[in-house]
């Protein structure tokens, strides 16, 4: 009715799904980051909750349309409300597999035959049930044993149950329990911001073709956000009135005023709130958090210990001569910072070089909990450092720096130190770091930590630092590339406050843009390139991936 008023192609706010106005708020792209993450490590099961209307067929729907072709082979369900039995007729009528008159037994095995053929192929399956709070609890047991078709070594089916939020009641219920246990990753989606709300409405306008046609005022928006409580379904239903007013009163802008009129007409549908039960559940939840984080607090103030102070080689004594000459203070100060570096080096040269590279390198490997190097080999360095990490599923990232920038990054690592004598040289990690010094590893003339003036006296700039790409971005750096990848660094740089938009899928000027301001932020060469200690970097400052820190803050992952 209003489209040709305001110049619209078509409606800008119905409440069906049209993949033409999808819109990837902050959260939407965090729910995604945490699907491909849990589906790209083979996590098993991927548990994605909701309230009705903030979007969680959205999510769905972007991710099916992003996954490559080539590397998965992927299956939606969208009426879970079935048995057991149709639900698995259903998944392989999906996979293009036998179907229709078959038994359990049957169909399990067809399935079983597919998903060993796709995992020697290389290729990832992956199963999506949306409305999965509707699947009664035998379905979900049936889901559990599908789950249990597996190799040796990994997950041969990826599961993702996406629900509103009595779908983790639903699980925590006693005979479920061991699917529940088998849940790798969880991500509630939150209503969006007020933010997120002015850029969805925005949106949704422009795509409709009505681009400076009709415009919300701020106190129009105001009034909607509040009484649609960031839900976008409810938004949708808002707005859409609120354009039918205007066009009855012949006005393009919406006013505050018939932004009210608007919510009063459709109805009292308010801010969305919790029931009774689950708000004191979550209240509960807050106060244990609270007390456990007040015992643990209390627990390191009662560990905390002084750091031991610093070990100072005494000078040899002044020559005689130099004693009252203006030069002889600096003469005494020269020869203790030589002498302290000079006895440094004597200790690491009683390590052999392929001792001191395994010891550094096993507290490295401690750090990113990944199998040590067994004691006595033989290395041929540094390349074989290269070597031990890729076999572990890390990368080394060499950079010759000053000890001021390589603590700002605040990342563990392996600290080459030059010894007397060609190409020789030992190796330690550097761990940690607080205010009175750093730590290192193995113990140097009996101490693990150094002021950052000592380290400085035996330490020259050369270092490697282990990082893990837990999405393999590293082939992602060519302009105009295209591919989940892609997408997956886009919502990397989002996390990180440097990309703005909504994740293309393309590798282009916008992408290089926000990896040069993300490496100008951190002080890095800003090359525009996903590569080396940008990577590092961005998989830390996302806080979804285990990265430790020299500071021990953060680098959790959320499940």
């Amino acid at each position: 009715m209003y489209c040709t008023y305001y110049g619209f192609r078509e409606k800008p706010f119905t409440i069906t799904p049209n993949p033409r106005f999808v819109f990837l708020s902050k959260n939407h792209r965090e729910a995604f980051a945490h699907l491909l993450y849990g589906i790209d490590n083979h996590g098993g099961f991927i548990v994605l909750t909701g309230e009705v209307g903030t979007g969680k067929t959205t999510v769905l729907r972007t991710l099916m349309e992003k996954l490559d072709d080539g590397r998965y082979r992927t299956a939606l369900i969208f009426n879970p409300c079935i048995s057991a039995l149709e639900l698995l007729r259903s998944i392989n009528r999906e996979y293009g597999l036998p179907a229709e008159g078959l038994d359990n037994a049957d169909l399990l095995d067809h399935l079983n035959r597919f998903l060993l053929e796709e995992n020697s192929a290389g290729h990832t399956v992956v199963l999506v049930i949306d409305e999965a709070q509707n699947l009664p609890p035998q379905t979900l047991e049936q889901i559990r044993l599908i789950s249990n078709l597996e190799t040796d070594t990994d997950k041969l089916i990826q599961i993702v149950l996406a629900g509103q939020p009595e779908l983790e009641h639903l699980m925590s219920r006693p005979e479920l329990r061991q699917l529940a246990q088998r849940v790798s990753v969880r991500y509630h989606l939150l209503p969006l911001d007020f933010e997120d709300a002015q850029a969805y409405i925005d949106h949704r306008v422009a795509i409709a073709g009505g681009k400076g046609a009709a415009a919300f005022s701020r106190g129009a928006l105001q009034r909607i956000f509040r009484r649609a409580g960031g839900v976008p379904r409810l938004i949708n239903v808002a707005c859409d009135r609120a354009l039918l007013i205007g066009y009855t009163d012949e006005k393009r802008n919406i006013s505050a005023s018939m932004a009210r009129r608007a919510i009063k007409e459709v109805g009292e549908f308010g801010k969305a709130t919790w029931p009774k039960e689950r708000l004191r559940r979550a209240w509960t939840c807050l106060l244990i958090v609270a007390a456990v984080a007040t015992l643990i607090a209390a627990y390191h103030r009662a560990q905390r210990r002084p750091v031991p102070p610093a070990v100072v080689v005494p000078p040899s004594p002044p020559s005689a001569t130099l004693k009252g000459s203006p030069s002889s203070a600096k003469t005494v100060l020269l020869s203790v910072s030589d002498d302290f570096a000079a006895a440094v080096r004597w200790e690491l040269s009683n390590t052999g070089e392929s001792t001191s590279a395994v010891r550094a390198f096993n507290a490295m490997a401690k750090s990113w909990h990944v199998r040590q190097v067994k004691a006595g080999r033989k290395l041929s360095l540094p390349g074989d450092l290269e070597l031990l990490a890729g076999q572990r599923g890390l990368r080394l990232a060499h950079m010759d720096t000053d000890l001021d920038t390589l603590l700002r990054l605040d990342v563990p690592a392996l600290l080459e130190i030059p010894l007397p004598g060609k190409n020789s040289r030992r190796y330690i990690a550097l761990t940690g770091v607080n205010a009175q010094g750093v730590s290192v590893s193995p113990p140097l003339l009996g101490k693990s930590s150094f002021s950052k003036t000592d380290l400085k006296r035996f330490w020259t700039g050369s270092a490697y630092l282990p990082w893990k790409d837990f999405n393999q971005l590293t082939q992602t750096s060519a302009t105009g590339a295209s591919g989940v990848e892609v997408i997956r660094l886009q919502i990397l740089l989002a996390g990180a406050k440097t990309y703005g938009h909504e994740p293309t899928g393309v590798y282009d000027r916008e992408t290089t843009d926000a990896i040069k301001e993300f490496q100008k932020g951190h002080g890095i060469a800003e090359d525009g390139q996903p590569e080396g200690i940008t990577l590092l970097l961005l998989y830390r400052d996302a806080g979804k991936f285990v990265v430790p820190r020299l500071t021990g803050k953060g680098g959790r992952l959320q499940r």
